[in-house]
């Protein structure tokens, strides 16, 4: 083993990756936290230590309790470095990154993928038109900047994201026309069963009905079990189209916020060709990993969101196991002190899991949203329909790798987030073969873009260069 590597690099400074670096640091690890972002605290606490008083009572005490671990992240001694993009991680640990444009190159003893997750793209007829936008865009703006929308807006399908960012606007003064909420009772009717094993979990079950409360209180018109979403527009979103409560409404709105939940962001895991397996609960990709966090490649940790969706409370705990693993291969705990310390965190781990499966039945996406009709353009970036996946199915295409090749799509900027997870449901559905026959694109470095001088010129750094 490398004597210059670092005990421990850390990729994302989310709750995952900060919880791993403050259980590490405890028992004397030297750690690296590489983040995009330019201040600690990822997507859920994004800009938290900038953010004021008013700020953070519109986004509530939930955005507000990260100023703590925020706070404790940074007093650790861990080596933080903001706004390092993540360009390639090799099967040998090394993690190499951009960082005020220079091309950087760090030696781990052992990395951890803490990614987190991006929104499940929702390709509904008009998604692309100007005015239309994810809701989790819409809460980055309101964090990172106090950004509001300039009069009402509307929210369209599933989630808890979908009423808790209503719920923010509402505190910020922004009125709702109104929230299309593409699940409804029957959904309650399918997920029934999951009920009793959620009440474990009836903190984050009460949170929810809170949210609903606040929304009903404030007179938000609430649209339940909407079909048959279109957005409505030539060069500008106008209205909102949909089927619900027997017939078929058209509501005004230039600016429309879509969502249906949040999936992994395995770009680095698959990059990296960790094995991994098709969620039917949760309708996305996850990285295999034992329950330390340890994926199908020794040395190699995931936590958090970027692994399966949890939710922070189980990002915070899965960060502390992954840590603690960490330190005993390390050398600094032994096996009888790292199942002692692991027992209450795995406790907690599984009450805060509890109500997981009610919430993924619950909000299921529905799969006119999810695999669209044929006129709906799928891949962004190279404007590529649904219809034409299926034609180049029809022609031989099996995956979404040769996807690329038929037709260019998950070949722009976005790499395939975008499109991804629809490319492979779409092309199951056709050849009418389970979404994990089908397989992901095959994801490559560099994962960010890099150009030949930076290349060129990267640097290795040692821990004692740091």
């Amino acid at each position: 083993m490398n004597k210059q590597a670092l005990d421990l690099i850390v990729i994302g400074a989310g709750p995952a990756g900060m919880s791993a670096a403050l259980e590490a640091r405890r028992y004397g690890l030297s750690v690296v936290v590489l983040d995009e972002q330019g201040s600690p605290g990822g997507q859920i606490y994004r800009n938290i230590r900038q953010a004021d008083a008013r700020s953070r009572g519109i986004l509530g005490d939930d955005y507000a309790a990260g100023a703590e671990l925020v706070a404790q992240f940074l007093a650790c001694g861990a080596r933080y470095l903001a706004n390092a993009a993540i360009w390639q991680v090799t099967p040998q640990r090394q993690v190499h990154y951009l960082i005020e444009g220079r091309a950087e190159i760090l030696q781990g003893r052992h990395v951890l993928i803490a990614s987190g997750a991006f929104e499940r793209p929702m390709p509904v007829p008009g998604w692309t038109l100007p005015g239309v936008m994810s809701a989790g865009a819409g809460q980055i703006l309101l964090k990172s900047a106090a950004m509001v929308p300039d009069g009402p807006l509307l929210l369209a399908g599933c989630g808890p994201l979908l009423y808790l960012l209503a719920v923010q606007y509402l505190r910020a003064g922004i009125r709702i026309e109104a929230l299309v909420d593409t699940s409804g009772p029957g959904d309650l009717r399918r997920a029934w069963r999951k009920v009793p094993g959620a009440l474990r979990g009836w903190r984050d079950l009460l949170k929810g009905l809170r949210l609903l409360v606040a929304l009903k209180r404030a007179g938000v018109r609430h649209f339940r079990a909407a079909r048959d979403l279109r957005i409505e527009g030539q060069a500008q979103a106008r209205a909102l189209s949909f089927d619900s409560n027997g017939r078929r409404w058209t509501i005004p709105a230039s600016l429309v916020l879509l969502h249906q939940g949040v999936v992994p962001n395995t770009q680095v895991s698959w990059s990296l060709r960790l094995e991994h397996d098709w969620s039917e609960q949760q309708l996305c990709w996850v990285a295999r990993r034992d329950s330390w966090g340890e994926s199908s490649l020794p040395g190699v940790f995931i936590a958090g969101d970027g692994g399966a969706i949890g939710g922070v409370q189980v990002a915070r705990l899965e960060g502390r196991l992954a840590g603690l693993a960490m330190a005993a291969r390390s050398g600094k705990i032994d096996a009888r002190q790292l199942l002692q310390l692991a027992t209450p965190y795995r406790k907690a781990l599984r009450q805060q899991r509890a109500a997981r499966p009610l919430i993924d039945a619950l909000y299921r996406p529905q799969q006119q949203n999810r695999i669209p009709d044929d006129e709906v353009i799928v891949c962004r970036c190279e404007e590529v329909s649904a219809g034409e996946i299926r034609r180049h199915v029809a022609l031989g295409c099996l995956g979404p790798n040769q996807a690329k090749a038929f037709g260019r799509c998950g070949m722009g900027p976005c790499q395939g987030r975008l499109c991804g997870l629809s490319v492979t449901e779409i092309i199951a559905g056709q050849r009418q073969v389970p979404a994990a026959e089908v397989g992901y694109y095959r994801i490559r470095s560099p994962l960010k873009p890099i150009t030949l001088a930076q290349l060129a010129s990267e640097t290795a750094h040692t821990q004692e260069h740091l």
